[in-house]
């Protein structure tokens, strides 16, 4: 079955947010389960104002990117879809589509920060916390493309 890059109808964004939530639960160990209550609702309210694109194929949305603010604000892939390409479609999408570069990440999230690094992306800064305000650093990157297999428009 054929995975597609597509934007998703309205109705399907409490399965995006459902998706959101089981891959936070796959990937996100540093959270308690009161950051997930916490986050949440904050993920449903702004993920509509975001530019989202979902890979899905005839059956399921496996993942889905968020573009907002000219960076990927949101990449979450269903425990079930890891490893088979998912977030690397989405991320070439944002790439070669849309010529967004830059993205930031959980610092404690060590598999998206060697994703992201094994596509060529490079820390270029660092917060102390979250935009929520929590204690959770983050590190902003931005794609080297001397590091990437990706060209410059």
């Amino acid at each position: 079955m054929q995975t597609t890059i597509r934007q998703p109808q309205i109705s399907e964004y409490p399965l995006l947010l459902d998706l959101w939530e089981a891959s936070v639960r796959a990937t996100h160990h540093f959270l308690a389960e009161g950051d997930i209550g916490f986050y949440r609702p904050l993920v449903a309210t702004y993920l509509p104002l975001l530019k989202v694109y979902c890979a899905a194929d005839d059956n399921d949305i496996q993942g889905f990117i968020a573009i907002g603010e000219e960076m990927i604000q949101a990449l979450f892939v269903h425990p079930e879809a890891r490893g088979k390409g998912i977030g690397k479609l989405l991320i070439d999408h944002a790439i070669v589509q849309l010529n967004i570069i830059k993205v930031d990440v959980n610092e404690q999230n060590q598999q998206a920060l060697g994703f992201y690094e094994r596509l060529g992306f490079r820390v270029i800064g660092r917060s102390e916390i979250d935009g929520a305000g929590k204690p959770y650093p983050i590190l902003n990157m931005e794609l080297n493309y001397e590091l990437s297999d990706y060209l410059r428009p």
